[in-house]
């Protein structure tokens, strides 16, 4: 395991039974409340965006990485939302996660053709979120460059809804 794997999963508490019975919650707050290790967690993100115009957080926990490492590589960051969070005209994607079904947005002027775009989220569970998201940049005409997550949470299968997507995960349990 890497040093940066150890730093994250030493930072990383499980709550279970949140949001509902049956759910293991992977509560990334230790990590962001310790410097170093959301440093470099950042560090790493940025590093992913080589060569990108924007940066997307996924709500909500992703706009805390995302934005950040946008900043650092130098791209632009565009937050992907919950439907009716956001002001301007959007496109929307509907998707299923573990516990449920959801609708996000994208502002329709947030990305241009062409733009190219990494997709950064703190979780990848069944992948319903990744999978509405990448759709929604293909809408805007913009390039999906990949996909990077803090934690890939394997044993729910959200890699395959990927497929086709270069996929970066800093940890994978």
């Amino acid at each position: 395991m890497s040093e940066l794997s150890t730093l994250i999963l030493d930072r990383i508490r499980d709550v279970p039974d949140y949001p509902q019975p049956g759910v293991l919650f992977k509560d990334i707050t230790p990590l962001l409340a310790d410097h170093v290790a959301f440093s470099a967690v950042v560090d790493e993100i940025a590093r992913l965006c080589a060569n990108v115009d924007k940066v997307i957080g996924m709500e909500a926990r992703g706009f805390i990485l995302a934005a950040p490492a946008a900043y650092r590589a130098g791209a632009g960051f565009v937050p992907v939302r919950k439907k009716g969070k956001l002001p301007a005209e959007t496109f929307e994607a509907a998707y299923d996660l573990e516990y449920g079904s959801a609708v996000i947005e994208i502002h329709r002027d947030a990305l241009a053709p062409g733009d190219r775009v990494l997709i950064v989220d703190d979780v990848l569970a069944t992948g319903g979120t990744a999978r509405a998201t990448v759709d929604l940049v293909r809408q805007t005409g913009a390039e999906v460059t990949g996909v990077a997550v803090l934690m890939e949470l394997a044993f729910l299968k959200g890699r395959e809804q990927l497929e086709g997507v270069d996929l970066h995960s800093l940890v994978i349990v």
